[in-house]
């Protein structure tokens, strides 16, 4: 866990909350950095992941979550405190980008099922009009390509992020881990298959 992150996330209805159930409250910081830079740890974890929510607040207040997904690395780490993606054509609507016009502050929540672990992140975002950075398109076009035109660059300030425990998080595979985890056992079953026909008179 980033300082940051707490510091920001700790309120005072929240620290009362932690009075009122517990008696006690999260322990205060004595000095706290501007921001919290991503280490090799954060920037590895987001290089594998193919999708993560994205939470934004609507011009009247409501917190709307979104989830975005595609090819592990289409959320890019390009510097400390910065991360790009690509948003494609979907279904028009604009919730994010239109909220982000009156509150650039996002939430990001990173899952990786199988290992039973999730990065949060903190920060400000703004969005970039594709049709006007064709040369940040082409750098940060997804790996492996995608049906969709990019029509605009969601590049996001990080500042700060937070690893939460295992506990509760239930393991869950994709179609493709699934297979890469059950080749060796299909290759052992067709070789035993292939030699009981060999003994077979």
């Amino acid at each position: 866990m980033a300082d940051r992150y707490m510091h920001t996330v700790l309120t005072p209805a929240v620290l009362e909350a932690e009075r009122h159930y517990y008696g006690r409250t999260y322990p205060a910081f004595d000095s706290m950095p501007e921001r919290d830079a991503l280490t090799a740890a954060e920037a590895a974890f987001i290089s594998e992941r193919d999708s993560f929510y994205m939470a934004t607040i609507t011009e009247n207040g409501w917190p709307y979550l979104q989830h975005r997904g595609g090819a592990k690395g289409f959320l890019r780490v390009t510097g400390p405190n910065e991360l790009i993606f690509a948003d494609h054509g979907g279904n028009r609507q604009m919730i994010s980008v239109g909220s982000l016009e009156k509150n650039d502050r996002v939430s990001l929540f990173l899952m990786d099922y199988p290992a039973r672990e999730r990065l949060k992140i903190l920060g400000h975002a703004r969005v970039l009009d594709a049709r006007e950075h064709a040369d940040l398109v082409a750098r940060i076009a997804p790996p492996g390509g995608h049906a969709a035109k990019v029509e605009r660059i969601f590049v996001i300030d990080v500042l700060s992020y937070d690893w939460n425990c295992p506990k509760f998080i239930t393991p869950r595979f994709t179609a493709a881990e699934v297979q890469e985890a059950i080749a060796p056992l299909k290759a052992r079953i067709a070789e035993l298959e292939s030699q009981l026909k060999l003994q077979t008179p």
